[in-house]
C-alpha cells in the first residue's frame, strides 16, 4: 500500500474535515465513501487494489477518526457537500466514487446534487431509502439493539463475512469507529434512517454499476434491484454468497470488475 497523504481542511460551516490521499497524483481520482459509523480505515484493506489506477481519495465522516466537533444536523445530502469540498480541495473536478452501505446513499446525493463532479458511480451494498425499499428482517435488528460488548461484536460480524472468512473480528475495519460517542453514534443511525432517494434517482446520469451479496440480511439484496430498476442503464453484479461485507471477503472477484468498469468509464 502506498502510503497515505493526510490534511485537515475547514468546511463551509467551520468544521474540521481529515482528509486521506494516496496514490498516483496524475491518475484519475477516485473518491470512496465508507459505511455508517465509521472512518476512513473502512478501506485500510482495499485501497491498494485502487491506488495503482487510481488517486483514491477518502476522509473521515463528521463524528468520526480525525473529523470531529460539534454536530449539527446531518443527513446523507450534508455528507455529500461534504464529499464536494473535499474534492473541491484537492483540485479535482472529476472523479469516479465507489461507495458502500450508508457510503452508497452518501454517493447517490453526490451524483444527484454535484452531477458534474461524477463521471461513474458504484453503489455497494446500498439501498435507496424510504418506504419503497426493503427492510432488513425483523430480528437482526432486535438483536443488533439488543446484544452489547462481545456479542454484539460476534453478531455484527456475522452479518457482515461468512463463516469461511477466517480473519478474527478484532482486525476487520469494518465493524465500527469504536472512538465515536454515543451522540456521534446515534446521529449516524438518523443520517441512514432518513436518507430516501426514490423519487431522484431517475436524475443520476453517471454511468453506474450495483454490487450487492445476494446473503446480505444487514441490507437485503432486494434494494440492489430497486436501485438498477430506478438507474437507467445502470448494470448490476450479484456476488453469490455474498454477506455485508461481501466486498472485502471476496474482493479478488468483485474488484477487478469493478476497476474495469471504473476505467472504461474514468
Amino acid at each position: 500500500m502506498e502510503t497515505k497523504d493526510q490534511l485537515t481542511i475547514t468546511t463551509r460551516d467551520g468544521f474540521p474535515l481529515a482528509i486521506q490521499v494516496s496514490g498516483p497524483p496524475e491518475a484519475p481520482a477516485l473518491l470512496l465513501l465508507q459505511g455508517q459509523s465509521n472512518s476512513h480505515e473502512w478501506w485500510d484493506e482495499l485501497r491498494s487494489d485502487f491506488e495503482p489506477q487510481f488517486r483514491t481519495v477518502t476522509f473521515d465522516y463528521r463524528g468520526t477518526g480525525g473529523s470531529r466537533g460539534e454536530l449539527s444536523e446531518l443527513s446523507t445530502a450534508s455528507f455529500a457537500a461534504d464529499a464536494a469540498e473535499v474534492l473541491a480541495h484537492l483540485g479535482i473536478t472529476q472523479a469516479v466514487v465507489y461507495g458502500t452501505s450508508m457510503g452508497g446513499r452518501i454517493a447517490q446525493m453526490l451524483a444527484l446534487d454535484f452531477p458534474d463532479l461524477i463521471s461513474a458511480l458504484v453503489l455497494g451494498c446500498t439501498m435507496l431509502g424510504g418506504p419503497k425499499s426493503v427492510k432488513r428482517p425483523r430480528e437482526v435488528g432486535q438483536s443488533l439493539a439488543r446484544l452489547r460488548g462481545r456479542e454484539h461484536t460476534q453478531y455484527l460480524f456475522s452479518l457482515f463475512y461468512t463463516p469461511n472468512w477466517t480473519v478474527a473480528p478484532r482486525y476487520s475495519k469494518l465493524l465500527g469507529d469504536d472512538t465515536m460517542t454515543a451522540e456521534e453514534s446515534a446521529a449516524h443511525l438518523r443520517i441512514s434512517a432518513h436518507h430516501n432517494a426514490w423519487a431522484r434517482l431517475p436524475e443520476i446520469a453517471a454511468p453506474t454499476l450495483i454490487v450487492h451479496g445476494d446473503a446480505d440480511l444487514m441490507n437485503p439484496v432486494d434494494n440492489a434491484h430497486l436501485l438498477h430498476e430506478r438507474i437507467s442503464g445502470s448494470r448490476i453484479l450479484i456476488c453469490p454468497g455474498g454477506r455485508h461485507g461481501f466486498f472485502e471477503e471476496f474482493a479478488e472477484v468483485v474488484n477487478p470488475e469493478i476497476l474495469g468498469f471504473l476505467s472504461a468509464s474514468s
